[in-house]
C-alpha cells in the first residue's frame, strides 16, 4: 500500500470529533438558568445571527426548561425529560423548523442522552410520544440537526472575524490577549462525540480564541470541572465542593496571569464569576492584576463587544468580576457612568462595593 494514501491516525482520530452543524434556520430553546444570571447574553446572541450574519432563528415563548437540572438533581425521573424533550421537538415542528439549538449546555447534555437512549432503546421513543400525546395532544418528528449555540458562533466564526471592531490584542503592548477557555461538562463529556473537538481537545472556544487575534492559555487545570455540580450547589451544606473545584481552576491558571475566561456553559460562567469574589470576601484574594478578577465572559458576550456592541446593552455590568480592565486592555469605546445606568436611562445607583476585589 502507498504509505501517501495512509492518513495519520491522529487525524482520523480528530475527524471522529467534528460535527455536522446546520448553516440556518435554527429553531432556539432558551437556557432557564441563563435568563437569570446574565439576562442580555440569548437576545445578543439572536443580533449576531440575525442582524449580523442575516440567519434565521426562532425564539419561542411556548418553550419550557428542558427539566436537566431536576433530573439531575434526583428530583424527576427520565420518562418525565423526555415527554418534556419530546414537547420541545413539537413546538420546533409546529414552527416549521427541523434544526435545533440550544443555548445552556445541560440542555445539551439533556437532548443528546434522549436522543441516545431512543436510539438505542426504541421502546423509550415510542413511550415518549404515548405521554406527549396523552398530556398535550401533539406529536413530533426528531430533529435533523442538534447543536449548542457556541457551535453556531464557532461555525461562523471567520465570517465573524472579518465584521469585528476590535481584536483580542493588547492596544497597548501589541501582544495577543492570554484566554482561558472553560468548556461546560455536559458539553462533550457526557457524548464525546458531540463536541467539537470531543472531550479532551474541544475546541468550539479555543477556535474563536485563535480566529479573533488571542492566545490560549494551556495549564494544568484547564479540563477541571467548575464545580457546579447541581447537588454541590443546591444543597447549602455541599457548597464548599463547589468553590473548592473553581479554586482548583484559579490556582492553576493564577501563574499563566489570563486576561480573560471565556465559558460556553451558564453555569460555569456565573460560578467562574461569583466565586472569584467569595474568594476574595474569604480569604483576601484575587487571581486577576491590580486587585481586579479575571473577567468571564460568555462566548457571545465576548463576540459582541469585539463586534463594537455596547458593553452595557449587552450586560456586562451584571458580572461580579469587572470587565473595564479588559475593556481598557482591547481599547473598546464605553462610558463608565453607563454602567449605573437602569433600562429607561435613569441613574439606578452604585451598588456596596466588595471589600477586597476592585470595580
Amino acid at each position: 500500500m502507498n504509505k501517501s494514501s495512509v492518513k495519520p491516525v491522529h487525524n482520523r482520530e480528530w475527524e471522529k470529533y467534528q460535527k455536522t452543524i446546520a448553516g440556518d434556520n435554527y429553531y432556539l430553546a432558551r437556557s432557564c438558568i441563563r435568563q437569570n444570571v446574565f439576562p442580555a447574553a440569548e437576545d445578543l446572541l439572536i443580533k449576531i445571527l440575525r442582524d449580523v450574519l442575516g440567519k434565521d432563528i426562532y425564539d419561542d415563548p411556548a418553550q419550557t426548561t428542558c427539566t436537566g437540572i431536576a433530573y439531575h438533581s434526583g428530583i424527576i425521573p427520565l420518562e418525565t425529560t423526555m415527554t418534556v424533550v419530546a414537547r420541545q421537538f413539537a413546538l420546533m415542528n409546529e414552527a416549521g423548523y427541523k434544526n435545533f439549538a440550544c443555548s445552556c449546555v445541560t440542555s445539551f447534555g439533556i437532548y443528546a442522552e434522549v436522543l441516545e437512549t431512543w436510539h438505542q432503546f426504541p421502546h423509550t421513543l415510542e413511550q415518549a410520544r404515548k405521554h406527549l400525546f396523552n398530556a398535550t395532544g401533539k406529536s413530533f418528528e426528531l430533529p435533523q440537526n442538534i447543536v449548542h449555540t457556541s457551535d453556531l458562533i464557532f461555525k461562523f466564526r471567520e465570517e465573524l472575524s472579518r465584521k469585528l471592531k476590535y481584536r483580542l490584542v493588547n492596544k497597548q503592548t501589541g501582544e495577543p490577549l492570554k484566554v482561558v477557555d472553560h468548556i461546560g461538562c455536559h458539553y462533550a463529556k457526557i457524548f464525546p462525540e458531540h463536541g467539537i473537538g470531543g472531550a479532551e481537545y474541544p475546541y468550539v472556544l479555543a477556535g474563536l480564541t485563535d480566529q479573533f487575534g488571542g492566545t490560549q492559555v494551556d495549564y494544568p487545570e484547564r479540563r477541571h470541572c467548575c464545580g457546579f455540580g447541581f447537588r454541590q450547589y443546591l444543597l447549602k451544606s455541599n457548597r464548599g465542593y463547589s468553590i473548592a473545584n473553581s479554586k482548583i481552576k484559579f490556582e492553576s491558571m493564577r501563574p499563566f496571569q489570563p486576561d480573560l475566561i471565556i465559558a460556553n456553559c451558564p453555569g460555569c460562567t456565573f460560578f467562574l464569576d461569583r466565586w472569584q469574589y467569595v474568594i476574595s470576601e474569604m480569604e483576601g484574594k484575587v487571581y486577576g492584576s491590580d486587585g481586579f478578577g479575571i473577567p468571564v465572559l460568555t462566548y457571545e458576550e465576548l463576540t459582541g463587544i469585539l463586534l463594537g456592541y455596547n458593553p452595557w446593552d449587552i450586560g456586562l455590568q451584571l458580572h461580579q468580576v469587572a470587565v473595564e480592565p479588559l475593556l481598557d486592555k482591547i481599547d473598546i469605546d464605553y462610558v463608565k457612568k453607563e454602567k449605573y445606568l437602569g433600562a429607561g436611562g435613569e441613574y439606578i445607583g452604585v451598588p456596596a462595593l466588595p471589600a477586597t476585589l476592585r470595580q
